[in-house]
């Protein structure tokens, strides 16, 4: 029966088609995946039938419709190479060669209209798999900026922030296609995958009344909405930063939901985005805290110039909100906010005290109108976020934390004291409200720019930061 079924494995596909089901046979294991099209396509075949781990294999993929912008996927791996041909009768013939995976399975998946966000027209299990471990994840607010694909997470449900720019869109790595992959293998590990979303690398929106660039932005915000790869994303966030940027926040506001647009008007980010997906969730991107040379219009009761721009963007977003929920559009509020709380250990106002305690005290620098100086900042934003009805009780997600103050520039490597991360994330799961807490950051192989950062690298005080990371992920 075996080698009948290895030898004839074709000719039960259409014994098969009438079940609404396609089938793969390799090696006397057949696998049956649900199939929308009632005509039975798409279909494929594999050579050889019976593929070895590590082997070149060809896949062809057979449909009755001429897919534009189509791609395989081999365990999330995207494979570039193919060659197409119209067959008679109507049907249209697609060719990938790959090599097959070393453990000897895969899911292959076949996607259509890459161009716009890839959506998936078929996929099978290729194989027998290696018997799947159920693991029951426990979630920990604790994150980081760039998983390295390495780490052992030891079971624990963390955070991993990622970044796409929609100016490299078909780039390496800060594009779609090496996002989703880098989602999907995340997702694997039991992590929820939060998306920064720029423009361009050093403009993390489009410049402020340029409606071609921001046409542009919200293209790509639908795209990364329709495309099925990204699925698991727990959540977008649209840039970071952008008050150091000559953004404003009304247009930062006009970016996010549409303020001071007519209330018809579609063409924000949580509207193009919802339209496609409408569970999909955005967070306001994190501003960059103790910048002096913006403020905003709407002056806050603590009279610093981060704080007066905050209040005005969340005041903003909030007149949006309501503006378009009294013309019956509903969802248009954000999701939550991300935000930056680096610590500051060595601040003045530590004088006396145990640098790693710094995360639990109140440094309200006098200077700045009581403003948090250090750590605590969070709380400055979230009393913010609470102020305004729409917003009120939002999560907060600290998706930039160290120990590096901006406008004082010593790295962690330098600047970390032993303890100060475990403060920190007991401060945090104190807090119901904020919901996660990422260290900036863990593995950047691109260059050398965030390497006294980095729990991967460790240089310097590093290596305290990453043993301490580690000894919480297993408590």
């Amino acid at each position: 029966m075996k080698r009948s079924l290895q030898r004839w494995w074709w000719l039960l596909i259409p014994l098969m088609l009438a079940g609404g089901v396609w089938l793969l046979p390799i090696s006397g294991h057949v696998a049956l995946t649900p199939q929308d099209s009632a005509v039975g396509y798409p279909q494929m075949r594999l050579a050889p039938a019976a593929p070895q781990p590590g082997h070149e294999t060809t896949l062809w993929v057979t449909d009755d419709a001429p897919w534009s912008y189509v791609l395989l996927t081999v365990d999330d791996e995207p494979i570039r190479e193919m060659v197409w041909q119209a067959n008679p009768g109507d049907t249209w013939t697609w060719t990938w060669p790959f090599t097959f995976p070393e453990d000897g399975a895969a899911e292959l998946i076949f996607y259509h209209d890459c161009h716009t966000g890839c959506i998936a027209r078929g996929r099978a299990t290729v194989g027998e798999p290696p018997p799947s471990r159920s693991i029951a994840w426990t979630p920990t607010k604790l994150g980081v900026v760039f998983a390295n694909p390495a780490r052992d997470w030891h079971g624990r449900s963390g955070w991993d922030v990622e970044l796409t720019y929609a100016r490299l869109a078909e780039e390496d790595y800060w594009g779609i296609d090496d996002l989703a992959l880098r989602v999907r293998r995340a997702e694997a590990k039991g992590l929820r995958v939060l998306v920064r979303v720029d423009y361009d690398q050093g403009q993390s929106l489009p410049a402020e009344g340029d409606e071609l660039a921001l046409a542009e932005y919200l293209h790509y915000m639908q795209r990364l909405a329709r495309d099925e790869r990204l699925d698991g994303v727990y959540a977008y966030v649209l840039g970071s930063g952008y008050n150091a940027q000559g953004v404003s926040p009304t247009w930062y506001a006009r970016v996010f939901n549409g303020y001071g647009e007519d209330a018809a008007h579609t063409d924000n980010a949580v509207q193009v985005m919802r339209a496609e997906d409408p569970q999909v969730r955005l967070l306001v991107g994190p501003m960059q805290p103790w910048h002096p040379d913006q403020g905003g219009e709407r002056a806050y009761a603590i009279d610093a110039p981060w704080l007066n721009y905050f209040n005005t963007l969340v005041a903003a977003l909030d007149e949006a909100a309501r503006t378009k929920a009294a013309a019956d559009i509903p969802l248009v509020a954000p999701d939550g906010f991300a935000v930056q709380a680096p610590g500051r250990p060595d601040a003045p106002e530590m004088v006396g005290r145990e640098r790693a305690s710094e995360p639990r005290i109140d440094l309200r620098r006098e200077a700045w109108n009581g403003a948090q100086a250090g750590f605590r900042i969070y709380r400055d934003w979230m009393a913010i976020v609470n102020a305004y009805a729409t917003t009120r009780g939002l999560p907060i997600y600290i998706t930039s934390t160290n120990t590096f103050a901006p406008d004082v520039g010593v790295p962690p490597a330098q600047s970390y004291p032993a303890g100060w991360l475990t403060t920190a994330l007991e401060v945090i799961d104190e807090e119901p409200q904020v919901k996660a807490l990422c260290w900036f950051l863990d593995y950047f192989p691109h260059s050398a720019q965030w390497e006294y950062f980095s729990l991967t690298r460790q240089p310097g005080r590093m290596l305290d930061a990453a043993e301490e990371f580690e000894e919480l992920l297993q408590r």
